[in-house]
């Protein structure tokens, strides 16, 4: 679910193909990355099918589950822009060794989480050191890998090991937790980041920077202050309610921010985005509907997966089992949509059609039951919704990196993580305030039976299920009135637009 981009170059030299001194083990140097990648990946979702079990054991409540997933999105989201910076400014191989490391600690110190607080900050620690690892671990790829040919199969199968690392994340999940115990979807990190190190300190060359780009520190600053207040304002109405003055405060603290980013970028000599790369019509549809998928798409798999386990008794592995034919359909039409369709019709109708077969799928989804069952009831909304989000991916990640300035294709990918993060961060926030809400209307004037209980739960899932039909409805909209008509820019010689 990760995007494979080539970084800004700027701040190294250039390398004839075949001089790189880690040229002989250029392919050790991709499967060290590779692990790198999949660990970071893996925690997007890994943590959702033990969410039950850690719930039970630090005994938190339903209104704070979300930010276990929050935390981690928010602070990977918030900050890949300045990880990638970083990168540019230190060197890309010591920065992904301090974030293979900071990973490895803040996933050590989650697995002996004694209470709610513990385990929230040990995933925003995850996210802040994931956001260095990522944007290094695509800067380190393009420089080992200098010839067209192999640097586009390495990239293939770098793309690979980030798609598969969803659904990998939900089978090792489930496995773990039932297996061992849910503490383990976050020490297994460590056997990740073991290797990965040892292979980082083997394999890879120091690499000096001859030009080190300053800080856009004032907009760092700003768009961190505006996506937490964001965040954390669709979290507060969840307790206190739209019309709190709690819940106001933070979401227009958040506005104003922004507001007050995007008017320094357009200010400052080096910004942390610069507005050419979200202005383009095809890059700004692409980034919305990449955010408008990040949103929906957490009501399936968050939602869903207290379904299973709660409502069906479902155990930890075929829940995770049960999203295997979700993941196939998102595989299947990924595949078909950019190597058939987007050369011939573009992404404007890939998109808006990838986003009404999502709704399609989310409206089928809204039809389950307490007594439902899984091969007539879940499936094939499942099957729908897969083949949707695989249509809006893979197209929205090319269009969002398509005709970029060779100097901002770091900055355009590192864009999209950060739509997609940030959009499940809200979407997750907004998700649950509405579930919460559905599930408090049912209950109001009914006794609390186990019966009206469960009848709850399911109320509040399946509310969440139109909403999220409504957000994908919308996104079409959207999209097609922002994205203009026509196939996507040619790639220059030798510079991939995107393997996913």
């Amino acid at each position: 679910m990760t995007d494979i981009h080539e970084q800004e170059r700027s701040s190294l030299p250039d390398l004839p193909p075949h001089t790189d001194g880690n040229h002989a083990k250029r392919w050790l140097v991709l499967a060290v990355l590779g692990i790198a990648q999949l660990m970071v990946v893996l925690d997007a979702t890994i943590v959702n099918i033990a969410l039950p079990a850690a719930q039970r054991s630090l005994e938190f409540g339903d209104a704070d589950r979300q930010w276990i997933i929050t935390a981690y999105a928010l602070a990977f989201g918030s900050l890949l822009l300045l990880g990638g910076r970083l990168g540019d400014l230190f060197g890309r191989r010591k920065v992904f060794i301090v974030g293979l490391v900071g990973f490895a600690v803040a996933s050590a110190v989650g697995g002996a989480a004694v209470n709610f607080e513990m385990l929230v900050a040990a995933r925003a620690g995850q996210g802040v050191f994931g956001a260095l690892l990522a944007p290094a671990a695509l800067s380190l790829l393009s420089v080992t890998f200098t010839d067209p040919a192999e640097r586009a199969k390495a990239f293939g199968i770098f793309g690979a090991i980030a798609g598969a690392g969803g659904a990998l994340g939900l089978l090792l999940g489930g496995a773990l937790t039932e297996w061992v115990d849910w503490r383990w979807t976050l020490f297994v990190n460590l056997i990740f980041a073991a290797v990965a190190l040892a292979g980082a300190v083997a394999l890879l060359s120091p690499q000096r920077s001859e030009h080190r780009p300053k800080l856009d520190i004032p907009g760092t600053v700003t768009v961190s202050i505006s996506l937490f207040s964001i965040v954390f304002g669709f979290s507060k109405a969840e307790s206190n309610g739209w019309s709190s003055s709690t819940t106001i405060a933070w979401l227009v603290t958040g506005a104003v921010f922004m507001a007050l980013f995007v008017f320094l970028q357009t200010r400052v000599a080096n910004p942390l985005l610069p507005l050419r790369v979200v202005l383009d019509r095809i890059r700004a549809g692409s980034y919305l509907a990449i955010f408008i998928s990040g949103a929906g798409m957490f009501a399936v798999f968050l939602f869903l997966t207290f379904y299973m386990q709660l409502i069906l008794d479902y155990s930890p592995i075929v829940n995770g089992v049960a999203f295997m034919p979700m993941v196939a359909g998102i595989v299947l039409s990924s595949t078909i949509s950019t190597a058939v369709l987007l050369p011939r019709v573009g992404p404007r109708i890939l998109l808006t059609s990838g986003m009404i077969i999502a709704a399609v799928g989310m409206a089928l989804l809204a039809q389950i039951e307490v007594h439902s069952s899984y091969l007539p009831d879940i499936l094939p909304g499942l099957i729908v919704m897969g083949l949707g989000m695989g249509t809006i991916f893979a197209p929205a990640m090319q269009g969002a990196t398509s005709g970029v300035q060779p100097e901002d294709s770091g900055v355009a990918s590192a864009t999209v993580n950060t739509m997609q993060q940030v959009g499940g961060s809200i979407g997750t926030a907004l998700l649950s305030t509405v579930a919460a809400t559905a599930s408090t209307n049912y209950l109001a004037d009914r006794a609390p039976s186990p019966e009206a209980i469960a009848q709850a739960a399911v109320e509040s899932y399946t509310t969440t299920f139109w909403w999220a039909a409504g957000i994908f409805a919308a996104g079409a909209v959207l999209v097609a009135l922002v994205m203009r008509s026509g196939l996507l820019p040619a790639a220059a010689k030798g510079e991939p637009v995107l393997v996913h």
